[in-house]
């Protein structure tokens, strides 16, 4: 192949869809309420009902807040199964997909936090689908043009933002995928077959 042929949305893409399709989708099949809540740990950040947070600050449009705080402490808390994905939904894609992609505004503080770990699943197929569209619609131009404002790296391409996005995700799913196993083999319990 000629490297001027060479489909670098495509190559962009596979990056995250290879390892959604071939590894992370499969793991999160599944997930109890029990391990969305879950925390291995005291005092770890999670998505709470509302009220409910002994974070420093909690935010969130409904039912359900996130726990966080500014600055961050140091070290950071460990946080749960929920936290990390609300932390993917909102703040890697949801943010993404409005700044980028015309999807509706989307802020820790505005969004509305799953209260199950079946609802936390669709919302972030929901994102994925609204970001993998945004970046399939991208052309080579459209990927070499700088971010701009809307990112803290003005300067840094489209290309360089669609792979960190997806250093974030497999980083993050990851994560979640072993406090599910760190779940099973200190909590004797049966995950469903596909997992």
């Amino acid at each position: 192949m000629d490297a001027r042929d060479f489909d670098w949305n495509w190559a962009l893409r596979e990056q995250w869809e290879f390892h959604w399709n071939h590894q992370l989708k499969s793991r999160l099949d599944g997930l109890t309420d029990e391990e969305y809540f879950w925390s291995p740990g005291p005092d770890a950040w999670s998505v709470r009902p509302r009220g409910q947070s002994t974070a420093p600050m909690h935010v969130g449009a409904g039912e359900f807040t996130i726990d966080y705080a500014f600055p961050e402490p140091a070290p950071p808390p460990f946080t749960t199964i929920a936290w990390r994905l609300g932390h993917v939904i909102v703040g890697v894609l949801a943010a993404r997909n409005a700044s980028h992609f015309g999807a509706a505004a989307a802020s820790y503080e505005t969004w509305e936090y799953a209260g199950t770990g079946r609802e936390a699943l669709e919302q972030l197929e929901a994102q994925l689908d609204i970001w993998l569209t945004g970046v399939r619609n991208l052309g080579e131009s459209e990927l070499r043009e700088s971010v701009g404002a809307k990112e803290p790296y003005p300067e840094l391409s489209m290309a360089d933002l669609v792979l960190h996005i997806h250093r974030e995700l497999i980083h993050h799913l990851s994560e979640v995928s072993l406090l599910r196993d760190l779940y099973l083999h200190t909590r004797s319990v049966a995950f469903p077959a596909n997992s």
